[in-house]
C-alpha cells in the first residue's frame, strides 16, 4: 500500500492557486459591495434572497443553514442580527417544538429589492461579463460537479448545517 500523497501537478497547481486566488477575491469584492449599500455581508444577503423566493417568505432555520452551508450556530447569530434590523423574525414551528421558522419581512424585502441591482451588478462585472457564453456554461458545470462531490448524502456526513 502506498502512502505517498498524489501531489499535485504544476498545472493542477496553478489551476488551485488561480482558483483560491479568485474565490477570495471575488467574495471579498462583494462582501464590499454589501457592506456599503446596505451595510450587511455577502452571506446575509444570501439569507434574504433565499427567505425572498421561499413560499410564504420563510424557511425553518434548518433549512436556511443547510442552504447557506453554514452552522446553526452561524446561522442563529446571522438571524438575530437581521432580526435586530427588523429584517426578518422567528417563529416557532407548532408542530415541532424545537423549530424555529425564519420569516423575511415586508421591510427585509424592500431592503432586498433596493439592494439587489447593485449585486448584481457587481456580479455581473466581476464573473459573467469577463467569460464568454461557453466559459459561463462550463464553470457553471465544473462548480455543480465540485459541489456534488463535496456533500455526501449518506447519514452523519460531518456537513456545516449539522454541526
Amino acid at each position: 500500500m502506498n502512502d505517498e500523497p498524489r501531489w499535485l501537478t504544476a498545472e493542477e497547481q496553478l489551476v488551485w492557486r488561480s482558483y483560491i486566488e479568485a474565490a477570495t477575491l471575488l467574495e471579498d469584492h462583494l462582501d464590499r459591495q454589501l457592506q456599503r449599500d446596505a451595510g450587511m455581508p455577502h452571506v446575509y444577503y444570501g439569507l434574504l434572497v433565499k427567505l425572498a423566493e421561499s413560499p410564504r417568505r420563510r424557511l425553518r432555520m434548518t433549512e436556511l443553514a443547510k442552504y447557506a452551508k453554514i452552522t446553526r450556530s452561524r446561522l442563529s447569530h446571522a438571524v438575530a442580527r437581521l432580526e435586530k434590523n427588523g429584517w426578518v423574525r422567528r417563529e416557532d414551528c407548532p408542530s415541532d417544538k424545537r423549530g424555529q421558522f425564519t420569516i423575511l419581512t415586508d421591510e427585509g424585502y424592500e431592503v432586498l429589492r433596493r439592494i439587489a441591482p447593485g449585486h448584481v451588478n457587481a456580479v455581473r462585472q466581476a464573473v459573467f461579463d469577463r467569460l464568454t457564453p461557453e466559459q459561463q456554461k462550463s464553470l457553471g458545470e465544473i462548480m455543480r460537479i465540485v459541489a456534488e462531490g463535496l456533500q455526501p448524502s449518506e447519514a452523519g456526513a460531518d456537513l456545516p448545517w449539522l454541526r
